[in-house]
């Protein structure tokens, strides 16, 4: 059984004046562990799946299927990484983390334990009882993700977690969260507008059109096992790169 199982997916907006249909009948599946990246031209609808997928907003026709069963709401199975990390200034990196667990009433001595192995895991230990505003823009994303992860959710929604970020920072800090969200064996979906980002990073790469959006072309991905920097020097990522620039580039 898939993971996620996306069937015929449609949204249509009413206003007093027209219907705007913004995607149409979008199916795929999604492996346990698969990490896939989903690009199109901007106001596509990207974000707007995401959403979907989230429970966030319910779609004019079709059905989401988590582990063979339709989401209807938010679940607790679902994290989701938004382009902002949303970190609430006036608390500490491990309050930060936290918050999630006090408002679900999971802040157990346990759970306290699991965010000092996670703020040791992932270098943010001596870092604690720091301030958001003390910390740089990779390190806020970090603290973001594990925020996120440490609610044990199966599957990431990732909308564009690294687009605030100058680039040499984008490259590191991209490196770094996959491999923690590998390493934790989770299920990706991300949404970008860079292309070297989605085929660095993903397994497979969905195109989408314009409006109403569908899938154009759904690409897998073959490179070394390997992180996302060095599968930028891999001798098929410029071609991997090209047919995903040409596709976007037939989008009218």
């Amino acid at each position: 059984m898939d993971k996620v199982d996306v069937k015929n997916i449609s949204v249509n907006y009413h206003s007093l004046m027209a219907e705007t249909k913004a995607l149409k009948n979008i199916s795929f599946s999604i492996k346990e562990g698969e990490f896939i990246s989903i690009v199109g031209p901007s106001g596509c609808g990207k974000s707007t799946f995401l959403n979907i997928l989230a429970g966030l907003l319910k779609p004019s026709s079709g059905e989401i299927y988590l582990d063979g069963v339709p989401i209807k709401n938010v679940s607790p199975k679902i994290g989701y990484m938004f382009q902002k990390d949303n970190l609430f200034e006036w608390l500490t990196v491990k309050d930060n983390i936290a918050l999630g667990l006090k408002i679900q009433k999971k802040y157990t001595e346990e759970s306290k334990k699991k965010i000092d192995e996670f703020l040791d895991k992932y270098d943010l230990k001596d870092f604690k009882n720091h301030y958001p505003n003390e910390l740089s823009g990779g390190m806020r994303q970090r603290v973001a993700l594990i925020r996120t992860l440490i609610l044990n959710p199966e599957v990431l929604l990732l909308d564009e977690p690294f687009s605030a970020l100058d680039y040499q920072t984008r490259l590191n800090v991209g490196s770094e969260i996959c491999g923690i969200i590998k390493k934790e064996g989770k299920t990706a979906i991300m949404v970008t507008h860079d292309i070297a980002e989605a085929v660095s990073i993903s397994e497979r790469v969905l195109i989408l059109s314009k409006r109403p959006a569908y899938i154009k072309k759904d690409v897998r991905i073959d490179l070394k096992e390997a992180s996302p920097i060095e599968r930028r020097e891999d001798e098929n990522f410029r071609i991997y790169f090209d047919l995903i620039w040409k596709e976007m580039d037939k989008i009218e």
